[in-house]
């Protein structure tokens, strides 16, 4: 992850709400022998005693969950829209274009829950993407019990101690106020990842200009 320090998102609420907007992420790591594995899931992150931890669940037996049994160092990495950005945009255009994108990255320590555990973690997990909605039919206590005995066998919950969060807000705050303004009015032209990014942008304009 690029290190520059205007393109670092500081403010934990945003960061959290970002989390909660793009919860289908990347998790990643190594097995035994240092071979990657990787495995994309929906995940949400929850305060408890003190602690950031994200909880999800994935199927048991394959080359990512034996990976993270041998090896518990785990990286989240969460990706919101991108976009590429012309360098024929900015007051100079003789300028190598570049590609504007928002991503969090996380490590920690993974923790696979016993099954004691499981139907507690995946009561939580559905109701959290169904927004708290009890009467929700494919929330945990709405399913049919033949139907959860059986998933109960084939899926495993865990829970991810964050130990470091880095972000990367690329959205052009390295350059002048005429090529900032500029590139949102190009990319309110582009596709629905280009006017995300637009948005994202003309919400930290006053901040970068103070206008």
């Amino acid at each position: 992850m690029y290190d520059l320090p205007h393109h670092k998102e500081k403010n934990e609420q945003v960061i959290g709400e970002f989390i909660a907007q793009y919860p289908f992420a990347f998790l990643s790591g190594c097995d035994a022998s240092h071979k990657p594995v990787a495995t994309q899931l929906p995940v949400f992150i929850e305060e408890e005693a003190g602690r950031k931890i994200l909880r999800g669940h994935l199927m048991k037996n394959t080359d990512h969950h034996k990976a993270f049994v041998q090896n518990d160092q785990v990286l989240v990495v969460f990706t919101g829209p991108n976009t590429y950005v012309s360098g024929t945009w900015y007051s100079n255009p003789h300028t190598p274009s570049t590609w504007n994108y928002m991503s969090v990255h996380v490590r920690g320590i993974i923790r696979f829950l016993d099954d004691a555990a499981i139907i507690e973690a995946l009561k939580k997990i559905s109701l959290h993407f169904e927004n708290y909605d009890q009467n929700s039919p494919t929330i945990y206590d709405n399913l049919p019990a033949d139907y959860t005995q059986r998933l109960m066998k084939a899926i495993v919950a865990f829970e991810i101690e964050i130990h470091a969060m880095d972000t990367v807000f690329k959205l052009s705050q390295d350059r002048d106020l005429i090529s900032y303004q500029n590139i949102i009015l190009k990319l309110k032209e582009q596709n629905e990842n280009g006017i995300r990014i637009a948005e994202e942008m003309e919400k930290r304009i006053d901040q970068l200009f103070s206008i």
